[in-house]
C-alpha cells in the first residue's frame, strides 16, 4: 500500500530572551487524543498552501502572533500515529522571532511559556515519542534532522534519524 500521510506542521516558539518555549497544554476537549499533553502549535497543511504559509497560518490562528523569523528544523514521518492508525508526516519548525502578544488560550487549551530546560528535559506531560526529537530542535542548528517514528497503539515502536 502506498504511503499517503496526512501532512502537517509543528512549531515551537521561543521567547524573545530564548529562555522559554510557548506550548499548548491540550486541556479543553475531553475527547481530544492529545488531552493533558503539552505540544507545539500546528496542524494540517491546506491544499493551496506551502509548508511555510501553513506554519505561519497555524501559529496565527492558534496563538494570535505573526512569525517573523523561523527555520525548518526537520521532518518526521509518523506511520500509524493518528487516532485510527493514520500516517502523519510533519514539518518541524523553530520560531525565533514573532510580532504581537500570544493568546493565553484557544479552543484546544491553554498556551503556556515553559522554561526551556523543563521543555528539553521533558519535565511536562508530552507524547512519549517527543523525547527523541525535542532535543534536536536546539542542537546542530546548521543541519536539519529527518526522522521516522512508527507508532502502534499510541506508542512509538522505533526511531531512526538522518541529518542533512
Amino acid at each position: 500500500m502506498p504511503y499517503q500521510p496526512i501532512l502537517g506542521t509543528l512549531g515551537y516558539i521561543l521567547s524573545p530572551d530564548k529562555k522559554k518555549v510557548l506550548l499548548i497544554h491540550r486541556n479543553s476537549r475531553p475527547e481530544d487524543e492529545h488531552l493533558g499533553k503539552y505540544n507545539g502549535l500546528g496542524g494540517k497543511i491546506e491544499s493551496q498552501e506551502d509548508i511555510i504559509e501553513s506554519m505561519k497560518r497555524e501559529i496565527y490562528e492558534e496563538a494570535g502572533i505573526i512569525c517573523s523569523k523561523m527555520a525548518l528544523r526537520g521532518t518526521i514521518s509518523w506511520p500509524g500515529f493518528g487516532k485510527n492508525g493514520e500516517d502523519w508526516f510533519g514539518f518541524i519548525f523553530l520560531i525565533t522571532q514573532f510580532e504581537g502578544v500570544p493568546f493565553t488560550k484557544n479552543p484546544e487549551g491553554t498556551l503556556e511559556w515553559i522554561d526551556i530546560d523543563k521543555f528539553l528535559n521533558l519535565k511536562i506531560p508530552m507524547w512519549e515519542g517527543d523525547k527523541y526529537f525535542i532535543p534536536l530542535l536546539l542542537t546542530h542548528l546548521e543541519q536539519q534532522f529527518h526522522g521516522v517514528m512508527p507508532y502502534k497503539n499510541g506508542k512509538p515502536v522505533s526511531w531512526t534519524v538522518s541529518w542533512l
